[in-house]
Parts: structure tokens; C-alpha cells; sequence
């Protein structure tokens, strides 16, 4: 759920199971929501940004709005598919070829107020006979339904037409009263991100990602519930903080293996993994009470064998003023217990609360610049030269090891190569010493950092 105002939103709507998650990666172009024929797997707002009919919007995916509310989870997924469509500038009502049900009648009467936006869409039209038989939803009083099959793509061309023409009428309302969205719109195949600071949040489930998501995204977007493994898609938002635009992203809470139960958990988990890996920076929740699990460090593990950067955020700390004793106790345990993380910044927060929310934003922002930074060859091998006087590589039996040379060779992950006389039995401690140094005199201490040695004549 982007708060970014500059595009229009197509938000899909409809009860559970009728193909809404299908038509979302049908008309996004990949598979994004998870779909299983098992009805209500869309739990969360799913939206991104992609363009269509020519136009760049922001589709949106919702969750199955349900008759009755069984759970008080069934109630938090309407209230925010609902919500959706509130802010929506073209709407896809989405219904099933067969008989109409009290879901189909409920959201019917939710947007009868904005029916000037709705395209009614008849799902699972697989052949062209039974087209006819959609003739029978004119009776709910939006206009001509559209006949498709989301799953086998019959018909998007004449959808993408139906919503080309209310697009461009938004665009034209848009223009003519000088609104920035008519103006965003007009600009065909921009890239709707831009340099964005991608930050994905991973951790168990229950841990609070998705309280933390809401209150950084400034609504309610990902479902919050006492019930673990609430989140099962990755949910996007966009926030600007100190003039950095920042791209967020909630993912499901990672489990162990032997956890995972069925093909919906899986992706979810699978997903959660490529947000970490593809993102800019991981924000690690993990629970003040409950402390660093083995599952935490599985997690971080991951992420540190792929080069990125970390931020550990300690969630339920729900003081104001940090009891920096108790703190203290926490972190010691931690690294204790994770010391490959050692040189990842620790926050505590309240997700809850909003305590030390700001720090968590100003540290991954600092995270973000020390892994994009580049010291230059010169620099670096002054530096070295330096080391190398004041601590000498030890000697052992034979002939002496010499460090000749250091570049660094890439940014995000931020990796060096160091030419040495002869690599076999070089000390380990010495070349952590050199990753050491290097992270105190060029600000590299707050993110991971890879020093390779080979042997060269440089």
C-alpha cells in the first residue's frame, strides 16, 4: 500500500475465492498474491505499481469480504478491502459466472455509491458459449458485466479496454483541475519507484512486522491479530522521512521447515526470503521478551551469506526513557549468542507504542549510506601502509607473509580483495584485523564487510 498520491488506483474487490489474487497476476504481469483453491489465502492490501492501458497505476489486491464475519480476523479483511475501495479510482468488482451470493449482494451495496467507477468483471468464463450467460448480472446495476477467465486470460484485452476509458476520463477530470495525479498520469512508462531505500521486515511470526508496517506506513495495511502467521503476502508501502523515500515491505513470519504446513505457508516463507535478499536493507524484529531465537539467527544467518545489511530491531520495549542497564543485559545476550552479527546496529522499539521509532528510520537510512559508500585505491592503501607499520603480519615458519595491495571491488555488499606474496596459511586474525581497521577508519562499522585475499604481483 503506497501513500504516493501521484497515480490512480485500480483496487480489485470481490467475496473470497473468486479469482481476485488470478486477475491481480494476470494484469501485473507476474505472480505476485499467492492463489490457492482454498478460499480466503488473501489476507492483506496487496499493491503495486505497473502500468497499464498505457497508464502507470497502483493495482491492489484485497482480501475475500465475507457475508459473515466467523473470526474477528474475517472483519479486520473487509474493513480494509472496504477501505481500499474508499480511495479507489477505478474499481473491479469481481464476481463468479453461477449464482450470486449474499457476499456478492453485501459488497454490491458497500460501492453502490461509487458505481460511476466499478467495472463488474464475471470470473471463470472459460469458453465463449457460456459469455451469455454473464447477461444475467445486469441486474446488479453496474452497467454491462465483462465476461473473462482470469486464469486462462480470455478477455483482458477488453478488460484493459474498460478500464483505459475510466482511466482516462480520471486523467481528464484530473488535468482539468489541475490535480498533480492528472499530471503524474500523463507520463507514460516512468518508472514508478525512482531511487527508492528498499527495506524489507523478517522475523518470526508474532513478532510485530506487521504493527511496526502500519504505524511506518501511517494506516492499517497489514493485518495485526493476536494469531500468529497473520501476514502471508508481502505487503509494499512507500514513506518519506527526512527527505528519503523509503520503500517498506511486511513480510510473512518465517518459520522452521518442519512448521510449514501446505503450499500457502511455503510461498509465503519463500517470498519473505527473496524480499530479504532482493531489498536494501533487513530490519530483523525480534521479541524483547522472548529474546534472539534459534530461528532468528537462521534468519539473519541468510542474510549475512548474501552480503546484507541488518538492522536487529528489539520490539515490545515499551519504555519511553530505555533502561540502558536491562539494555545492555539484552545486547551482551545477543552477541553472545550471534556473534557474526556483531557489527549490526541494535534498536530497541515499541511498534505499539511508536518509542524509538525514529532512531530504527535513522539507522537504517545510516546503514544504507555506509553500504553504498567506495573508498578510493589511494586512500586505502595509505591507510594500509599505516597498519602494516604499526602491527606487522605475523611471522610464521618460512617465508614471511607480505600484504601488497587492497581495492575495493563492489558496494551492496561491500567487499574488498587484498593481494597478498602467498595466500595458504595467511592468519585469520590478521585479516580480521585488516576488516577491523577498515571498518573504524572509513565508517564501515554498521554493516558487513568482505575482505578476499589472492595472491598477486600487484
Amino acid at each position: 500500500m503506497s501513500t504516493d498520491g501521484a497515480y490512480p488506483r485500480i483496487v480489485i474487490v470481490g467475496r473470497p475465492n473468486v479469482g481476485k489474487s488470478t486477475l491481480f497476476n494476470r494484469l501485473y504481469g507476474r505472480r505476485r498474491a499467492i492463489t490457492a483453491p482454498t478460499a480466503g489465502v488473501t489476507r492483506d492490501v496487496i499493491e503495486e505499481s505497473c502500468v497499464l492501458a498505457e497508464i502507470p497505476v497502483y493495482l491492489v489486491d484485497t482480501g475475500g469480504i465475507k457475508a459473515e464475519f466467523l473470526e474477528e480476523l474475517d472483519k479486520d479483511i473487509a474493513y480494509r478491502a472496504i477501505s481500499s475501495v474508499n480511495n479507489a479510482d477505478v474499481i473491479l468488482f469481481l464476481v463468479e459466472l453461477g449464482e450470486l451470493t449474499a457476499e456478492d449482494y453485501l459488497i454490491a451495496e458497500k460501492i453502490r455509491s461509487r458505481a460511476s467507477k466499478v467495472i463488474l468483471v464475471v470470473n471463470k468464463v472459460d469458453v465463449e458459449q457460456k459469455e451469455c450467460q454473464a447477461s444475467e448480472f445486469y441486474s446488479m446495476g453496474f452497467g454491462e458485466p465483462l465476461a473473462m477467465s482470469a486464469e486462462h486470460g480470455r478477455n483482458v484485452g477488453s478488460l484493459l479496454g474498460r478500464i483505459s476509458q475510466k482511466l482516462r476520463r480520471v486523467c481528464s477530470r484530473n488535468l482539468e483541475s489541475g490535480d498533480a495525479k492528472g499530471k503524474e498520469v500523463g507520463i507514460l512508462g516512468r518508472e514508478l519507484q525512482g531511487n527508492q531505500l528498499v527495506a524489507a521486515l523478517v522475523g518470526k511470526p508474532n513478532t510485530g512486522k506487521s504493527t511496526l508496517f502500519n504505524r511506518l506506513s501511517g494506516g492499517e495495511y497489514s493485518l495485526v491479530s493476536k494469531l500468529a502467521g497473520t501476514t502471508r503476502d508481502t505487503v509494499v508501502s512507500t514513506l518519506e522521512y527526512r527527505g528519503r523515500s523509503i520503500r517498506l515491505i511486511d513480510t510473512a513470519g518465517q518459520r522452521r521447515k518442519s512448521r510449514i504446513a501446505g503450499n500457502v505457508e511455503y510461498y509465503s516463507v519463500n517470498r519473505a526470503i527473496v524480499a530479504m535478499f532482493s531489498t536494501d536493507v533487513t530490519v530483523l524484529l525480534i521479541d524483547a521478551e522472548k529474546g534472539l531465537s534459534e530461528q532468528d539467527k537462521k534468519i539473519a544467518d541468510q542474510a549475512v551469506k548474501k552480503g546484507c545489511a541488518v538492522v536487529m530491531a528489539i520490539n515490545k520495549w515499551d519504555e519511553r526513557v530505555v533502561d540502558r542497564v536491562r539494555l545492555k543485559k539484552v545486547l551482551d545476550r545477543i552477541h553472545f549468542k550471534f556473534p557474526v552479527l556483531n557489527w549490526a546496529p541494535i534498536v530497541p522499539i515499541s511498534a505499539l507504542e511508536g518509542y524509538g521509532i525514529d532512531k530504527l528510520l535513522n539507522t537504517v537510512i545510516k546503514v544504507d549510506e555506509q553500504q553504498r559508500r567506495r573508498v578510493e585505491t589511494s586512500k586505502l592503501n595509505r591507510a594500509l601502509g599505516e597498519w602494516l607499520n604499526l602491527t606487522p603480519v605475523p611471522t610464521g615458519a618460512g617465508r614471511p607473509y607480505r600484504v601488497k595491495y587492497i581495492t575495493q571491488v563492489s558496494v551492496r555488499p561491500t567487499r574488498f580483495i587484498g593481494f597478498v606474496n602467498r595466500k595458504k596459511g595467511f592468519p585469520e586474525a590478521y585479516r580480521q584485523f585488516l576488516v577491523n581497521q577498515i571498518r573504524r577508519v572509513f565508517g564501515f562499522d554498521l554493516v558487513p564487510v568482505e575482505l578476499e585475499l589472492r595472491e598477486g604481483k600487484r
